[in-house]
């Protein structure tokens, strides 16, 4: 084959490959103003993300862009439809965090929504409520739906400028809820905190009827892995009932405040002579790697010797005195402050715990 065959021949494919992308692009043109010059027939709405809110639905978006004539795009010309202002506009819904909207080949206008999670409800002092999200911004709350998050109870204000006190504390309620939120036994435990006065967290949980008083809103991780052994190796022995208010503020320790009227755990040995102590707060394990309890110190009292045998006359009278001394100290006895009521210190051993997500409950 001559050389100028060969030439001839590449000029034909690079013409033929020329007039195909010509009538591609001319045909690309020709739709694209096709699609321009066409009439919005419908919007079809589309959430992404989770899918168990359902705080907003298709038709409230529908409604949003429908209700104002103005930018209703059903019905007018694509090339006259401002996509960017009604993205703005869907955007406004304190519910949406993102909106992106597009024109399909079928004239249709689709809107993505991505709905904004909620992480933790808080209900202020004063009683007003909403949701917080996990940047921290409120989310109004939904009388159609609510979320199955964890409660916080007596924030201290309602102004939506906060502080640098208050926004500390929305900042701890958010890390709180995440961790709560994300584990399945605690989410199931813990229903309620309540912010104390002195913005520290406090809970009753689900199982037990104890105040647990969890502190400041810091070590999040930390203070739960220790409730959670304290669970297994503490109130698993001793039982779930002695104890009004467990404390897990402090590092490496839990105190604990036993109830009133509860019955020791060792009996009281009774004698004529002499009253043994009987400890408040007995240990619940001896190995060390168990959890170590100190008790308070407690006195022993001594009973006096019996006299001798007096006249039946002097008796009697040293009796009616006896007794109405004793009429006496029970008055004062019921008079008297409430006592103190006892605490005991647990101190988790060496034991490791397993808080992994497959194995949470105690």
């Amino acid at each position: 084959m001559s050389k100028t065959s060969t030439i001839l021949k590449q000029l034909s494919i690079a013409t033929l490959w020329g007039i195909a992308l010509t009538g591609f692009v001319v045909l690309l043109v020709a739709a694209i103003q096709d699609k321009d010059a066409g009439i919005c027939k419908n919007i079809q709405v589309r959430f992404e993300g989770k899918d168990n809110n359902f705080f907003i639905e298709s038709k409230d978006i529908k409604s949003l862009i429908t209700k104002n004539k103005t930018l209703n795009p059903v019905g007018k010309r694509i090339s006259e439809i401002d996509i960017a202002q009604l993205e703005t506009l869907v955007n406004q819904d304190p519910w949406v965090k993102n909106a992106e909207i597009y024109f399909d080949n079928r004239r249709q206008l689709n809107i993505k929504i991505i709905q904004r999670e909620p992480i933790a409800r808080v209900f202020t002092f004063s009683g007003n409520s909403y949701y917080l999200d996990p940047s921290g911004e409120h989310i109004p709350v939904s009388s159609r739906y609510a979320a199955k998050v964890p409660v916080f109870t007596g924030f201290p204000t309602d102004v939506e400028k906060l502080q640098k006190a208050d926004s500390l504390l929305t900042a701890q309620i958010v890390d709180m809820g995440a961790y709560i939120g994300s584990d399945p036994f605690w989410m199931a435990q813990v229903e309620q905190l309540v912010i104390t006065p002195d913005r520290k967290f406090e809970f009753i949980p689900q199982l037990g009827d104890q105040v647990i008083a969890f502190g400041e809103g810091i070590d999040i991780e930390k203070k739960f892995t220790k409730l959670l052994a304290f669970y297994k190796e503490g109130l698993n022995k001793v039982g779930w009932n002695n104890y009004s208010r467990i404390n897990i503020a402090f590092d490496n320790e839990v105190v604990c405040t036993r109830k009133d009227g509860v019955i020791p755990l060792q009996p009281v040995i009774k004698t004529d002579s002499l009253q043994l102590p009987v400890a408040d707060e007995p240990p619940i394990a001896e190995s060390e790697d168990s959890i170590a309890v100190r008790t308070a110190e407690i006195t022993t009292t001594h009973t006096p010797s019996a006299k001798p045998a007096e006249k039946p006359a002097q008796a009697a009278k040293e009796k009616s005195v006896a007794h109405k001394e004793q009429n006496v100290k029970k008055e004062r006895a019921v008079d008297a402050p409430a006592k103190q009521q006892p605490k005991a210190v647990y101190k988790p051993g060496n034991k490791s715990v397993n808080t992994s997500k497959n194995k949470k409950t105690p």
